[in-house]
């Protein structure tokens, strides 16, 4: 069976503004940072900051990946350059619990 994309959700409970805003910049940035091969391999990226809701549970931040296949997906949480950067900055400023889901579109 073929790979399809993969749609990945990642929520941050980040109580400062301005760390919330640096995240997203990351984001931002990440499509063209985020290489593999020399080559941008992510499809999509946005994030941004969620509306004040009793449903949003105190995240704060959500980051709507997606990506070509799971080993795509794979190689950004274990081996890409610019995921490990945005990680190192996100370990600073999450409290909390951070909750990643992800599925194949179909």
């Amino acid at each position: 069976m073929a790979d399809r994309r993969i749609h990945r959700l990642t929520l941050f409970k980040i109580p400062s503004a301005v760390d919330q805003e640096k995240l997203i910049d990351i984001y931002r940035n990440m499509p063209t940072r985020a290489l593999k091969d020399n080559k941008p391999y992510i499809l999509s990226v946005t994030a941004g900051s969620t509306k004040p809701d009793q449903r949003a549970q105190g995240f704060t931040v959500a980051a709507h990946s997606e990506f070509n296949s799971l080993d795509d997906m794979v190689y950004y949480d274990n081996e890409c350059v610019a995921h490990a950067e945005l990680k190192a900055f996100a370990k600073t400023v999450h409290q909390g619990v951070m909750m990643v889901y992800y599925e194949n579109q179909l």
